[in-house]
């Protein structure tokens, strides 16, 4: 099966998103500005509430308009929790070349994790997107942060310089990790997560043909720290991910067995106790600890399913809900 994929104009999708979240700032509780320079900046969580609805918006735009989220309940063990599934049909490119917060944004004083489809354009990350074989040359793009500073000018004239786009055509889209639209969209990361880790074990995630993923939305957490926690408990404990797949049976029963987050030896407690064991450095985690606690791979010639992994509600409760 030839695997290449032709550019899908996810920037363009994305900024149709953009402007419809413009047109409904008020709506969703959410801040739209221009910069000096012309880039957008829409903030939902810096100095506005956001909520719900950015979190799905900005979920998608992540996704470059190829990924497709909604607010549904999650089912784990006796108990339901409110939860997001999001599904796409074009999970290598809307998860690895768009989602994947693969971009470090970090010019002098600023530093912001870069995700979305203006990724696609830079290509600064340019192993990964060799062996994805997508690029894009848009004539503007999306691109979404996770932090609490807002981009300047001076960012966005880097970020500009980085995609080889006027910073007039650039838009931005931020916000915190600790609020209701930062915890939606890091939660529906379901997918990605583990379509990352099937990168790092060195299987070709252009093979992945569908996805749908769901995982428990946390409750906002008093701080960005604490956020990161519960963002990472919902998917490494309560993630579900569901892969249709063009491999064998036997690449996937052994794919099964790797996948899931249990598969990793620093599984088994919240994650920030994970981080503070090795020193609130996010790098020295072991990343095969990164995936969905459960997942289920479909065989397209087979059509066997294989699962892996299993949810832990005990940990997921003490992270969210603990005092």
């Amino acid at each position: 099966m030839d695997h290449h994929v032709t550019s899908l104009e996810m920037n363009e999708r994305a900024w149709a998103i953009a402007d419809e979240c413009a047109r409904r700032s008020v709506e969703m509780r959410i801040d739209v500005r221009t910069l000096a320079c012309g880039s957008r900046v829409i903030d939902a969580g810096i100095t506005v509430a956001g909520g719900l609805a950015a979190g799905c918006a900005i979920a998608e735009m992540c996704m470059g308009g190829l990924g497709h989220v909604t607010l549904s309940p999650v089912i784990i063990g006796p108990e339901t929790w409110p939860g997001v599934q999001v599904w796409t049909d074009h999970p290598a490119t809307a998860c690895m070349a768009s989602q994947y917060a693969g971009w470090a944004i970090s010019p002098e004083g600023y530093f912001a994790m870069g995700s979305g489809p203006l990724r696609s354009a830079a290509r600064v990350e340019r192993e990964l997107f060799d062996k994805l074989r997508y690029t894009e040359e848009p004539s503007r793009g999306v691109l979404v942060l996770e932090g609490r500073a807002a981009p300047t000018d001076f960012v966005a004239e880097w970020v500009a310089s980085k995609a080889n786009i006027s910073p007039e055509h650039l838009t931005f889209v931020i916000a915190p990790t600790a609020s209701l639209a930062g915890g939606v969209q890091v939660v529906t990361r379901t997918i990605e997560t583990g379509l990352h880790k099937m990168d790092t074990l060195g299987f070709d995630v252009n093979r992945v043909v569908s996805a749908i993923g769901m995982a428990p939305l946390p409750p906002v957490a008093k701080n960005d720290l604490r956020a990161m926690g519960r963002t990472n408990d919902c998917v490494l404990y309560g993630g579900r991910a569901h892969y249709t797949v063009d491999a064998t049976d036997d690449e996937l029963s052994a794919l099964a067995d790797q996948l899931p987050s249990s598969s990793c030896p620093a599984y088994g407690s919240p994650f920030l106790d994970i981080f503070e064991r090795h020193d609130r450095d996010f790098y020295k985690i072991d990343p095969m600890l990164f995936s969905a606690a459960e997942v289920w791979l479909t065989s397209t010639s087979s059509g066997r399913t294989f699962r892996g992994g299993q949810l832990h509600a005990d940990i997921l409760r003490a992270s969210l809900y603990g005092s």
